[in-house]
């Protein structure tokens, strides 16, 4: 975090620069650390904040190579994060835009609006909010708004009279194999949906595939906030908020009613990876009872960006919102990613998964997976989630006289499993990296034959679960495929028949077979 006496980075760009990069978007960044000073100090702080706006005030008025300080899609020090989670942040893009003491001056310095951002009803105990300072309010980011039809990004409840969700499924990669390239929007492939996108309960999964960076193009969503699980490739999003860039064995979160481009970061290529769409109330970190205060996901971990904005006119963009499971198009002539400034609590984040510390037995037996838990979305049933974002990593194996995988199960949660990397543990063949597996609420699953045996059979050492990385979004609805899921994307058919061969030790005497 910048500190008010360093002096702000400037970039200049040549005329050939320019040229070659003059569809990079003027992105302001910078974050102020306020802390307490004496009276004195004070006013001779103050003294120089007005010297600082009036020289930030012309600044702005220079050529826009000349005032071009960071380009969001061009440069490599966009990367500037505040440390927590669910923080109340403050953080400027401009030095003595965020108003000290109050949220709603009667007049914002740089003329910038006020305006609140609420990801929860007022009344809520500890509600999550931001206020954000802002070159026009956001009613100017809209105009007549169009419907239009995003083919493969579908909505809970979507359950289809000829598609069959009962069942123990398991798909390969999917490839990318279009002509045609697609976007963070239509790059989007719903796997599976579960509850009701209108009531605000549920979630959806989805598979992206992006291959072209949102141009003038602006997306946000009223339905629910999105949990990106990168798999391949690298993505820049660039928020009202703040820019965050994000890779394999990271997580990203961007909240309801946020306002971001993506963009791919052209040295990784095509980007796939994972979407847990989230209807209901926003994720937290699980209640860690007898654990205590530390292991699992620190809140120190999370990173949230600090503020950047664009001021760019006479752009036409295109704003597109996605809204009780409609998507809806609007024009206007600017870029609306304009907050100058902001602090509150209500905001991007991301999370190197690689700092995840796992719990789990040390003398005997394999504790509930609930003990690898990152992230839980509350229902209103105390215990039970409408969504558990639940990571297996490396980590050792120590358990004495204890079958070692995870064991066979049934259970009232739906599971649908992702590969990041690596080999899982109860399926060492099949579940491949960037494949997925669905086993629905009370239907049966576990480690295949092959796992089975070995687990039973292994000298039991301590031993190291190395090159491996699973996640798994959990939740108490019935996860329904959608039609792309069950016809076109590529199911492994003979997944079923990975138990088959599973034999029948019981002979009815005694001892250990």
């Amino acid at each position: 975090m910048k500190g008010l006496g360093k002096k702000r980075r400037e970039r200049k760009m040549s005329n050939s620069e320019e040229e070659q990069h003059h569809v990079g978007w003027e992105m302001k960044m910078r974050t102020v650390k306020r802390g307490g000073m004496s009276e004195e100090s004070q006013h001779d702080e103050e003294n120089d904040d007005e010297l600082a706006m009036k020289k930030e005030e012309d600044n702005l008025l220079q050529s826009p190579v000349e005032r071009r300080m960071i380009s969001a899609s061009t440069t490599t020090n966009v990367g500037e994060y505040m440390s927590g989670f669910g923080n109340d942040f403050e953080t400027e893009a401009l030095r003595c835009a965020l108003p000290q003491g109050q949220n709603s001056p009667q007049k914002c310095a740089y003329g910038l609006y006020a305006e609140q951002l609420s990801g929860s009803a007022f009344t809520k105990p500890h509600p999550i909010r931001t206020w954000c300072y802002r070159i026009r309010p956001s009613v100017k980011h809209a105009s007549k708004f169009v419907k239009f039809d995003v083919p493969l990004w579908k909505s809970a409840p979507h359950i289809l009279p000829d598609v069959t969700s009962l069942g123990q499924y398991r798909w390969n990669p999917i490839p990318f194999t279009s002509s045609v390239d697609t976007t963070w929007i239509t790059g989007m492939h719903t796997v599976t949906t579960a509850g009701d996108v209108n009531t605000q309960t549920g979630m959806a999964t989805h598979v992206y595939l992006v291959t072209k960076s949102m141009q003038d193009e602006y997306f946000y969503s009223a339905d629910g906030e999105l949990l990106v699980v990168p798999q391949e490739g690298k993505l820049r999003f660039c928020t009202e908020l703040g820019c965050i860039d994000v890779e394999p064995k990271e997580i990203a979160l961007l909240p309801r009613g946020l306002v971001y481009r993506v963009e791919i970061l052209n040295e990784s290529g095509p980007a796939r990876g994972f979407v847990c769409e989230n209807y209901g109330i926003p994720f937290i970190l699980p209640h860690r009872g007898p654990i205590g205060a530390n292991c699992l996901a620190n809140p120190r971990d999370f990173k949230t960006p600090v503020a950047a904005f664009e001021d760019r006119d006479s752009t036409p963009s295109s704003v597109v919102l996605k809204w009780c499971g409609q998507f809806h198009r609007t024009y206007i002539d600017h870029s609306p990613l304009d907050v100058v400034a902001w602090h509150g609590n209500y905001a991007p984040w991301k999370y190197d998964l690689r700092t995840y510390s796992p719990v789990g037995a040390i003398l005997f037996d394999h504790p509930d997976p609930s003990i690898f838990t990152v992230l839980t979305a509350p229902s209103e049933i105390e215990g039970t989630a409408n969504i558990d974002f639940v990571l297996f990593r490396e980590r050792w194996l120590v358990a004495e006289n204890t079958f070692r995988p995870p064991w066979y199960h049934k259970n009232v949660m739906s599971e649908l499993m992702g590969n990041i990397y690596g080999i899982y543990d109860a399926k060492p063949k099949g579940f491949v990296p960037g494949g997925m597996s669905l086993h629905n609420c009370m239907l049966p699953h576990g480690p295949d034959r092959n796992a089975f045996e070995g687990a039973s059979n292994a000298t039991l050492k301590p031993e190291k679960l190395n090159e491996t990385m699973s996640f798994m979004f959990e939740t108490r609805f019935p996860q329904h495929l959608t039609e792309w899921a069950a016809t076109v994307a590529p199911l492994q058919e003979d997944y079923i028949d990975c138990w088959k061969s599973l034999e029948k030790k019981f002979d009815g005497s005694p001892g250990i077979k």
